[in-house]
């Protein structure tokens, strides 16, 4: 009997253990809630919303109609409207996968596990009954034929003709919160929060490699390889050594993994942006370069140009201020194999420099901003390709905000599946792919069906998060004022040029091309810095996009979303409090270099602080051990202790990569899917523990 209750003691503590809390910030419709640049007007909203402008009128307009005479009835009334615009209304009005016409009614008489604040369990549905009950509301929101019940046979009604009693009232709209929902208690939803996390004391890192690499990718083979290539268009696979061996990255300079460089055109703002190995690589030997292309030197270097009548743009007025062919460089992506170099592709160690097929050409209105760079999604397993705003100061002919145009925009493809040349040319397409059907603009044919996201000037480096891939992130580089960070969303419009980052732009001038108004369904960024706060060389600043840092290295930094910046040379971390809601913020961290770094680290002047030089990209290896690739070397992410610095969690969690309550790395998966896999592993426990009864 004792045995009995102890195994039933330690199930209880292990579903306990596995049950954290999982409200997160979702709309409705399942997007991500934005960020305001302006309080609404009527709803009591000032950061972060599900609402524009434009729903926060048509809420009013609602309000209105109900002609409330009680004030207090009548305030209830719009905070239950306005509920339709917390960031969490995806949760609020959702119960079994159904929308429901008003959110989930705080009553403190159902039992709660809350993961609110305590002021959110309130009896506020009793509240809203005793305050209302008697009061006329025109088109009630709470008539029964909304929950499926039979219509009322009025419009002008009150709560106790709609309803036999405060009861059955609070047992169709009422509910507790629990550590999978929210409820709503007349005021915007709060969370329990655990405080600001305390920042690392500074980054360590050691040198393991020299040369100036432009990107970086694991081999998805898994093991410690990983693809290095330069902007002049060669490409490397180097063994990456573990750490605190004192080995440093095992490479040929000599010998390539594979020479593009009579295809690439080099120069300052062209090169080879991009690479993307095939998550099937070790099986398919399939792989896919980004690079721009000179037309005038490389007979290959063809395709349509992104200036054309489609978006209102004369390609015969280009170049005109640096002499320039129109569309002499074109944005290239090709797809590549290193099948027939081995006996199987992931022991292959070099490829054939010859296209397989040419994905994707398109000429370039002017010569910068092209961003470039190639992805593949981990979960669905598209082609992520990211596109500047062609260039030009404040995107003259608005290509960013125009849905015709794939300049400033996250383009999602699927190269798996090509279609005919008489579909492609029927589609306009740009090469060869498909368009995944759950594609934002698939379903208007006016619109670039390719396109992701839109709103960007010059996108530079974006990474999915290895434990949370929704979270899709990348900096942006800004014109004159503020560098930006942005959590990328399906169909998301990030405000390039009206805004630039969290201010609103005035470009110097427009040509002629789209005349888009001003966007009202903006999502603004969730990190960044103004170019005041960077030490400037060059008189610049550009920001590099890096990775939220997922390894057991360094305890201190996991979570932390890493980025630097191009000329200051400075990096930033930035941390999500509470977890799952969408509130980043960031700070300069200070680093410095392992003093038994297998190679030396050159020093700033007059300082013990690591010269990195230009911090071009950041790269992760299947360790999820994060590097920094700048114009000085290649630089690892190494434990804190080795540069001298305090983490109280770098002894307590050695061997195990800290979740986010502190557990291994095994239990993550558990943790971001409880709902779904409670019974399972409730089942699984069951068997297990009585098999020892």
């Amino acid at each position: 009997m004792g045995r009995v209750l102890a195994i039933g003691l330690l199930l209880c503590s292990l579903l306990l253990l596995f049950n954290p809390s999982t409200s997160h910030p979702l709309c409705i419709d399942s997007r991500a809630p934005s960020t305001l640049s302006v309080p609404l007007k009527f709803c009591p909203y000032n950061e972060t919303a599900c609402c524009n402008s434009t729903e926060d009128s048509q809420i009013q307009k609602q309000f209105q109609t109900m002609n409330i005479s009680n004030s207090g009835c009548a305030s209830l009334l719009k905070s239950v409207l306005c509920a339709r615009c917390d960031p969490f209304s995806g949760e609020l009005f959702t119960v079994d996968s159904v929308i429901r016409p008003v959110p989930v009614l705080c009553n403190s008489t159902v039992s709660s596990n809350s993961s609110q604040s305590k002021a959110a369990v309130t009896d506020f549905c009793s509240t809203v009954w005793d305050t209302c009950q008697n009061v006329s509301i025109l088109n009630s929101p709470f008539n029964p034929s909304l929950q499926g019940g039979p219509p009322a046979k009025t419009n002008a009604s009150e709560l106790t003709k709609l309803w036999q009693s405060k009861s059955a009232f609070c047992s169709a709209f009422g509910g507790a919160s629990s550590d999978e929902s929210v409820c709503f208690n007349g005021e915007p939803v709060t969370l329990n929060d655990s405080g600001i996390p305390i920042p690392p004391h500074g980054l360590c890192l050691e040198k393991i490699g020299n040369g100036s690499y432009l990107n970086m990718v694991a081999h998805p083979d898994g093991s410690n390889r990983a693809f290095f290539s330069t902007q002049a268009g060669k490409i490397w696979l180097a063994t990456i050594p573990d750490d605190g061996s004192g080995g440093v990255m095992e490479l040929d300079e000599s010998s390539p993994f594979v020479d593009l460089t009579d295809e690439v055109h080099f120069d300052t703002g062209f090169g080879m942006m991009g690479m993307a190995f095939h998550p099937n690589f070790a099986q398919n030997g399939r792989f896919f370069a980004s690079f721009n292309c000179d037309k005038v030197k490389w007979p290959g270097c063809t395709g349509r140009c992104s200036c054309n009548s489609d978006v209102d743009c004369d390609p015969s007025k280009l170049g005109s201020d640096n002499g320039a062919q129109p569309c002499q460089y074109q944005s290239v992506v090709a797809e590549y194999t290193a099948n027939g170099t081995a006996s199987q592709p992931s022991s292959a160690t070099s490829a054939r420099p010859t296209e397989v097929r040419r994905i994707f050409t398109m000429g370039l209105p002017f010569t910068a901003h092209h961003a470039g760079q190639i992805l593949f999604g981990p979960e669905d397993g598209y082609l992520y390709f990211m596109m500047g705003d062609g260039g030009g100061v404040g995107d003259p002919y608005n290509f960013s905000q125009n849905k015709k145009s794939l300049l400033g925009k996250i383009m999602r493809l699927d190269v798996d599946n090509v279609p005919s040349a008489a579909e492609m040319d029927k589609l306009g397409l740009w090469g060869n792919y498909s368009i995944p059907k759950d594609n934002p603009f698939t379903e208007d044919p006016a619109l670039r069906p390719e396109i992701w996201a839109l709103g960007l000037r010059n996108p530079w480096r974006c990474s999915f998060d290895a434990e949370n891939p929704s979270y899709f992130i990348c900096a942006d580089v800004g014109q004159d004022l503020h560098e930006e960070v942005d959590v990328i969303t399906k169909g998301g419009n990030y405000g390039w040029r009206f805004y630039e980052g969290l201010y609103t732009y005035t470009p110097p001038k427009s040509l002629a091309g789209n005349t888009s108004t001003k966007p009202t369904d903006v999502i603004f960024p969730v990190m960044g810095y103004n170019h005041s706060e960077v030490n400037k060389k060059e008189g610049s600043a550009s920001i590099t996009g890096g990775y939220i840092y997922r390894s057991e290295t360094d305890p201190c930094t996991y979570g932390r979303y890493l980025y630097g910046d191009l000329y200051a040379g400075a990096i930033w971390a930035g941390s999500e409090d509470p977890e799952n809601s969408g509130n980043f913020s960031s700070s300069k961290i200070p680093f410095s270099c392992a003093s038994d770094s297998p190679m030396a680290c050159s020093s700033v002047p007059d300082s013990s602080l690591p010269a990195l030089g230009y911090i071009f990209s950041f790269g992760e290896d299947n360790r999820k051990d994060m590097f920094v690739l700048a114009s000085s070397g290649v630089y690892r992410v190494v434990r804190p202790s080795r540069c001298r610095y305090t983490c109280s969690k770098e002894k307590a969690t050695a061997g195990a990569t800290p979740g986010p309550t502190g557990l291994p790395k095994s239990h993550a998966w558990w943790l971001s899917h409880p709902s779904k896999n409670a019974v399972l592993m409730f089942s699984s426990l069951v068997l297990l523990l009585l098999s020892f009864v």
